[in-house]
């Protein structure tokens, strides 16, 4: 099965086609961040009130050690438990996808804060600015619970490793970034930054891949070992879940301050609350919040991005990868 402990090394015959489908189609959708203009958002940040430029430098802040802790999760706890080879080619490449992101936000803090005791202190965000602290020391709690794990043996060290897979997938990247993104593409329903917007529209598209992948493998697990599944565990996922919420809520409360023209912290909890009844009704538990979406430049984030193509490309842009592969061949 596939928390079973070791190291499945074949590819064939393939137990999850599905995995491997997914590492192709990540390997499609490969961008760079050279690709991305980010100096054309300069003129804009010359208008930005104090408020707004307070919100983007805790926003950018944030990105800078964001991604680097979901890479460290999944070379540290999820490639080691997570035993097929298929899946590992996938997580292989997620990690590739997580350093393309730290690049760019690396770019971003570059561009953005050109003081260097500006940038310093945007990289130490998690120890020197609380809001940013809250949220990793959230991570840190359910990365750490399974880190002296090294095989997944009994029933309590599997549910061990699904509160950290489902941490990482529905508060971490499925909340925790999504609010974030909320942010952008606030500015961008303005007319602000289209760099930075035309950036994470990739980053959007990687992180949405990276949670589907992780609930796949939370489905599978589900149906090779239901008694995982009890009611205590999911009472814990719902109490996760409600953590996360008031963790970035305070983070919003930093950034928005009084408010902001469409943008509060009312707003934000709100959309933060549906936003975690979403995850919640994926994992096949009950909705805890009943909010609704108070951003519709959120909800048109679904809609494919239209662009001339020979101005730029579009993230739904696909690199062909040529070739077929039976999954049923023998090694």
């Amino acid at each position: 099965m596939l928390l079973d402990p070791g190291l499945d090394l074949t590819l064939r015959p393939m137990r999850y086609p599905d995995f491997y489908e997914r590492y192709r189609a990540a390997i499609r959708n490969t961008w760079t961040v050279e690709e991305v203009d980010l100096g054309s958002d300069l003129p804009d940040l010359e208008t930005f009130t104090p408020e707004e430029r307070h919100l983007i430098n805790r926003l950018v802040a944030f990105f800078a050690t964001g991604d680097t802790i979901v890479a460290n999760n999944l070379v540290l706890n999820l490639y080691q438990h997570i035993n097929a080879p298929e899946a590992r080619l996938y997580l292989s490449r997620q990690l590739f996808e997580e350093a393309v992101h730290v690049q760019f936000y690396l770019t971003l803090l570059d561009t953005y804060l050109p003081d260097e005791a500006e940038r310093a202190k945007a990289f130490a965000a998690v120890e020197n600015i609380p809001s940013i602290a809250r949220k990793a020391q959230f991570c840190f709690t359910w990365i750490d619970s399974v880190f002296d794990v090294q095989r997944l043996e009994t029933v309590e060290d599997r549910r061990k490793f699904l509160l950290n897979l489902i941490c990482f997938a529905a508060c971490i990247e499925g909340l925790f970034f999504y609010g974030a993104f909320a942010y952008v593409y606030w500015l961008r329903s303005r007319g602000l930054l289209d760099g930075l917007a035309a950036g994470t529209n990739w980053v959007f598209r990687d992180e949405s891949m990276h949670m589907d992948f992780a609930f796949a493998v939370v489905d599978t697990v589900r149906a090779e070992e239901p008694g995982l599944f009890d009611e205590e565990l999911g009472k814990t996922v719902t109490r996760m879940l409600e953590d996360a919420v008031d963790a970035e809520l305070q983070f919003a409360d930093d950034l928005c301050g009084a408010g902001l023209p469409g943008m509060t912290t009312a707003d934000m909890r709100e959309y933060l609350q549906y936003v975690a009844d979403q995850r919640l009704a994926r994992l096949g538990l009950p909705a805890r919040f009943g909010s609704r979406n108070p951003f519709p430049f959120m909800a048109l984030q679904d809609v494919q991005e239209l662009a001339n193509f020979f101005e730029r490309r579009v993230t739904a842009y696909q690199v062909a990868v040529e070739g077929t592969v039976s999954l049923d061949e023998d090694f």
